[in-house]
């Protein structure tokens, strides 16, 4: 169904009629015709909404990344930008950002608006999502790709996470620690009111730990890439993870250039050739990416990318926030577990770990590292609450 509307001021005035509603989505283009100008309405198909809203809503790896993609990969990139159900099909369930209805996008000469339901995040993963979005815009911006290029001729050199953690293993015969700077979380509100991350990394270090967590993210968790900088700076010899939400490769290198040894890329919200790209952007700056899922189709989607070193299990439900660390385990059973040691993948477990029997918990179902913060960075002493945490002195 089609119908006109003419710009008013032009003397002529016709009704588009009923055949639209206001929930009706719709094509709108723009033209003139001597001396009038208007508006052509189209009526859409829903099939044609959902495709377009899948590509509005999942934003694809950015052109920074494409600078690092062979011919065949770029065109494989490309074909899977062009499938709109691509993240529908991969169980993916957070949106890239937010569908202000109406959204537009423009093609030539039309504009699309479509009338959409569901504009609030489903959960607190997608609301930091959405905002990281427009954040990252802007950096962009005022930080292009190239400019941040030439920073990484003066940023540290990389240090070699996974190899951080192998050792400590080995030396201990426990997971071996990434301890997570960590000053406040969404969930839990602040965790340390008197937060100097410079001095609770060097007593996480003085604990025995083998790598740290910077958490980077500003408005929900009161992080800051100068907290990353300044940890990296202080002498610091532990690698360094950069705890950021990354949803464009441009973050990776900006990552890279304040000092990050490592990244965390989650599954929830990248689709498999997000991950397979991103994470050879990382070895081309010598960093490692630490892919985390949440549950069985995550870690099979996972499990099917080449070149994966690091898995890091969530026990933390994104849906109600709940935390379970038999997911670890869970996700560790049969054929995943298998193929995780054929590969010697190493495997953190990240959430609710907290006691010496939790830990205990985790390594007998296969994990060879943890992710820990809350538990440590709450007690007076950060040396004294690794101990507590392993049940031991594990330090150097």
């Amino acid at each position: 169904m089609e119908g006109i509307a003419v710009k008013p001021g032009t003397g002529v005035h016709l009704r588009m009629g009923s055949f639209l509603k206001s929930t009706d989505f719709v094509e709108q283009t723009r033209f003139r015709f001597g001396g009038l100008t208007g508006t052509h309405f189209r009526k859409l198909s829903l099939s044609h909404v959902r495709a377009q809203q899948s590509k509005e809503e999942h934003a694809t790896l950015s052109p920074a990344t494409v600078l690092e993609l062979t011919p065949a990969e770029l065109k494989e990139w490309r074909e899977s930008c062009e499938q709109g159900n691509v993240y529908t099909n991969q169980g993916i369930k957070i949106r890239r950002r937010r569908p202000n209805g109406p959204l537009s996008h423009d093609v030539g000469p039309s504009q699309f608006h479509l009338h959409i339901e569901g504009t609030a995040p489903r959960n607190i993963l997608e609301e930091i999502i959405w905002h990281k979005d427009t954040e990252v815009s802007l950096l962009k911006e005022s930080l292009p790709l190239d400019t941040l290029r030439k920073a990484l001729e003066n940023a540290p050199p990389a240090r070699d996470f996974v190899g951080a953690l192998r050792a400590s293993y080995l030396r201990t015969g426990l997971p071996a620690l990434i301890a997570e700077v960590k000053k406040a979380s969404p969930s839990r509100g602040v965790l340390r009111e008197d937060f100097n991350p410079v001095q609770i990394a060097q007593a996480y270090e003085a604990g025995g730990a083998a790598c740290l967590s910077v958490l980077t993210d500003e408005k929900y968790f009161q992080g800051s890439f100068n907290n990353l900088e300044a940890v990296r700076n202080a002498g610091i010899k532990c690698p360094l993870l950069c705890k950021e939400f990354i949803i464009d490769a441009w973050q990776i290198y900006n990552a890279r250039a304040k000092g990050a040894d490592a990244v965390l890329l989650i599954a929830a919200v990248l689709h498999d050739l997000d991950i397979k790209y991103m994470a050879k952007i990382c070895r081309l700056l010598g960093m490692v990416a630490l892919v985390e899922v949440h549950d069985e189709r995550e870690m099979d989607r996972v499990l099917g990318i080449d070149g994966i070193k690091l898995v890091g299990i969530n026990n933390r439900d994104l849906e109600t926030f709940d935390v379970d660390i038999s997911n670890t385990r869970r996700l560790l059973e049969g054929e995943r577990g298998e193929v995780i040691r054929k590969r010697d993948i190493i495997v953190v477990g990240e959430s609710g770990l907290f006691t010496p029997d939790d830990i205990a918990y985790v390594q007998n179902a296969g994990v060879k590292a943890v992710l820990v913060g809350e538990s440590i960075v709450k007690q007076a002493d950060p040396t004294k609450g690794i101990t507590g945490l392993f049940g031991k002195d594990i330090s150097l």
